[in-house]
């Protein structure tokens, strides 16, 4: 049980080149799981629109607990693609938490990203380094890049986009040093709670 540690590694006001440096990263995983997970606040109907578009038939959910006339929490149930905007605008913020097939949308997600927070994760498996007496670890090891964001836990809103490589429950600076080094980064900060 437990969470990964992540290390901050690259941190960058391009989404593109953010996203490029994680998948350099990506590349330095001695394994990959074939799925990834995107995750989407959704501040705008366009916003929300281009997203729906990059993955059909997505869920959607409010980013805040909204409670119907009967008490109840209320769940959002709209066609986003069939929906007029007057009425999704009523509804937003909104959110998407996705697991797609590794390659099939991450590109794409980059290219629709909105004004509110997103993030890709690969989860994976850093190489095993017996010299240095480290070892990977696939419930924990991957790469995350968080978009508008420098929290692993999708925190605050920010203008920038953070790359994280995610290490151990217990945590490995050493190797998120040695990883920040490849694409040319360092360790920007303490380790935060990941995945």
């Amino acid at each position: 049980m437990g969470n990964s540690r992540a290390y901050p590694v690259f941190r960058t006001t391009d989404a593109t080149e953010a996203y490029t440096q994680a998948m350099r990263l990506c590349a330095l995983l001695a394994e990959c799981e074939d799925e990834v997970e995107l995750m989407a606040e959704l501040e705008t109907v366009e916003d929300l629109r281009k997203t729906a578009a990059v993955l059909p038939g997505a869920t959607f959910n409010y980013v805040d607990i909204r409670t119907g006339s009967n008490g109840h929490s209320g769940w959002f149930d709209l066609d986003v693609t069939m929906t007029e905007d007057v009425v999704l605008e009523a509804h937003l913020p909104l959110y998407t938490l996705e697991d797609v097939a590794r390659g099939s949308a991450e590109e794409r997600f980059v290219a629709a990203l909105g004004q509110g927070t997103a993030a890709i994760g690969w989860h994976g498996l850093w190489p095993d380094d017996p010299e240095a007496d480290q070892y990977g670890s696939a419930k924990y090891d991957g790469v995350q890049v968080v978009f508008h964001g420098d929290d692993a836990q999708w925190g605050r809103w920010t203008e920038h986009h953070t790359v994280f490589v995610h290490v151990d429950k217990w945590g490995d600076l050493p190797r998120a040093e040695k990883l920040a080094a490849r694409i040319g980064g360092e360790v920007l900060g303490e380790e935060q709670l990941g995945w």
